[in-house]
């Protein structure tokens, strides 16, 4: 929970979760506002269940909720109408905070300039450079408050905005294939559309996990990655509209488009797991899937002593497969070099029935698994926890599909979540059946909008979800999307290529490079680094090369050993 001051009576924020009510009202917030409507994401408290406990905790609490795209003159009236009634501080919120720091500006057009309004939202992190026209007040208008207009006021809406190539997501993918098409022409003008304040770098949230990295060493500010000339707009995506090269904007915005990169990522679904959310950060259970948790997950490693530690991989695909057990063994490796392994009972619970998709890797990893004296239990998924007593089930699927339920206790509970596209691709027309977006797995087009490309996490090709594959992805991503500008012929291809380097002990990684149909695809001679044996070069790789290889070379277009190859079509 990150509450956002705009001023002294109002604060916004992302949505808010049952527990959070407590702290709320804790900081001296005294009245609440939900601008989220109900069931736009599962797991989402429902407005009645957070209504009854704010009242519970002696807080005001109103409901106006706001659909993605459809901001009305009377949600900005009701808006206005909750401020000016409430006593003390108030905190309105959202998915993200961006529709209530909307509905506030518009509330204060006429009261306030539009510069100031604009500057406040941006002391925020929220963007409104792009309202400027809506928050001004014409010498033909009188200058009522919106209180004084009510549901009445004349309604306006956001200005267009359109750009050459729009991409959706500033992540690994978004960045750098704006990065890619920059070097390969610089005239071109690119928004990317993102809402987040902070940019991570994922992978090495095991290395944190394991006590190798500071968490720190993860995370830097999204304005400080972006590139020189692109525009950002700091905003969500409610809704695409393919046939008219349009993109709709939480805020209720359009953004045109001549191209379209979708880059946005997955979604962690750990409220698919019954008990989980409640539990995570503290009753011995943890996940290296997200940036706060995963120095939990060292602390958990370091003060088990004895006991039960389980880790758990869920259905594919997943982000970085081989993370849930690379967990596990650099757990293993600091309670062998502490002398507490005898004593701890290790248990891997993988939905899948192998330790790995590629066969010429296993050989390497069930090495560690036997040193560290690890359980294998293949066909279990996780589907349920009870963070106080510390126990967890599992629905256990047998060779002829027969599932029965398997009840575990534990001391410490590593948890990979299950996955998915995110929310607004699901239910987009760009999806396919699974929920992806349905792109060509090697030139990565869409399969249905020739203007549109899918790269990263979020598109439907059959690789292995990781950050080398995005490596790989946006340069060719970005020679495409040129080819097609420009009416070439040339294309770029594909591979699936994809790397894991499983941190199987502190020291020495197992280097796993492998493209579609689980061919190998060495980036470097075998002579340097045999990538189905542990060796101590990966691991100098994985340590101190590939965080700058992100920052400095991917983000930045430098195509370090990701230059793509060109064909005819």
């Amino acid at each position: 929970m990150n509450l956002k001051p705009l001023h002294e009576s109002l604060s916004v924020s992302e949505q808010i979760k049952l527990a959070d009510l407590k702290l709320i009202a804790a900081d001296g917030i005294k009245t609440i506002i939900n601008n989220r409507p109900d069931g736009e994401t599962k797991g989402q408290p429902r407005s009645e269940t957070l209504a009854k406990r704010a009242k519970e905790l002696g807080l005001s609490y109103h409901y106006i909720p706001v659909n993605p795209g459809g901001m009305t003159d009377a949600n900005v009236a009701d808006f206005a109408t909750v401020m000016t009634n409430s006593e003390g501080p108030v905190l309105a919120f959202c998915r993200t905070g961006t529709r209530s720091t909307t509905l506030w500006a518009k509330s204060q057009k006429g009261r306030l300039p539009a510069d100031a309004i604009i500057k406040i939202a941006s002391s925020a992190g929220y963007d409104l450079s792009e309202m400027k026209s809506v928050l001004t007040t014409t010498n033909n208008q009188n200058t009522k408050t919106v209180e004084e207009k009510g549901a009445n006021m004349p309604g306006v809406n956001a200005p267009n905005l359109s750009h050459e190539i729009v991409i959706v997501g500033g992540g690994s993918a978004g960045i750098a294939t704006a990065a890619s098409l920059l070097k390969r022409k610089p005239s071109l003008d690119i928004a990317i559309i993102e809402p987040r304040d902070e940019h991570f770098y994922q992978p090495g949230w095991t290395m944190v996990g394991g006590g190798v990295f500071k968490p720190e060493k993860t995370r830097r500010r999204m304005k400080e990655l972006m590139p020189k000339g692109v525009k950002w707009i700091k905003a969500s995506v409610a809704t695409f509209d393919p046939d008219n090269n349009a993109v709709t904007l939480a805020d209720g915005r359009n953004v045109g488009y001549e191209m379209l990169v979708t880059a946005p990522g997955l979604q962690l679904d750990f409220e698919k797991i019954e008990g989980l959310t409640e539990t995570l950060g503290q009753n011995g259970v943890t996940s290296n899937y997200r940036y706060d948790l995963a120095p939990y997950t060292w602390k958990l490693v370091q003060g088990l002593k004895s006991g039960t530690a389980i880790f758990t991989q869920p259905p594919m695909p997943i982000k970085c497969a081989g993370a849930p057990q690379k967990a596990m063994y650099l757990s293993g490796d600091h309670w062998l070099r502490t002398g507490v392994l005898d004593k701890i009972n290790i248990k891997f619970c993988n939905t899948g029935g192998a330790i790995f998709g590629v066969k010429a890797f296993v050989p390497a990893l069930m090495e560690y698994v036997k040193r560290y004296n690890a359980e294998l239990n293949f066909g279990e998924t996780l589907v349920k926890v009870d963070g106080p007593k510390q126990t967890a089930w599992f629905e256990k699927t047998d060779a002829d599909g027969k599932k029965s339920q398997v009840e575990r206790e534990f001391d410490m509970l590593h948890v990979c979540p299950p996955q998915s596209a995110p929310d607004f691709i699901k239910s987009s027309p760009l999806a396919n059946d699974a929920g992806w977006v349905d792109v060509d797995q090697h030139t990565l087009q869409h399969n249905k909008y020739a203007n549109i490309y899918g790269l990263g996490d979020a598109g439907s090709t059959p690789n292995a979800k990781t950050m080398a594959a995005a490596r790989k992805q946006a340069p060719i991503v970005a020679s495409n999307i040129i080819f097609q500008m420009e009416g070439n012929n040339s294309r770029a291809n594909y591979d699936g290529y994809g790397a894991c380097p499983l941190t199987v002990e502190k020291g020495k990684v197992v280097l796993a490079e492998f493209g579609y149909g689980g061919k190998l695809l060495p980036s470097v001679p075998v002579w340097m680094i045999n990538g189905t044996k542990a060796t101590r070069a990966a691991w100098f790789m994985k340590d101190h090369l590939l965080p700058s290889v992100y920052w400095n070379q991917m983000l930045k277009g430098k195509e370090f050993l990701a230059k793509p190859e060109i064909t005819l079509d």
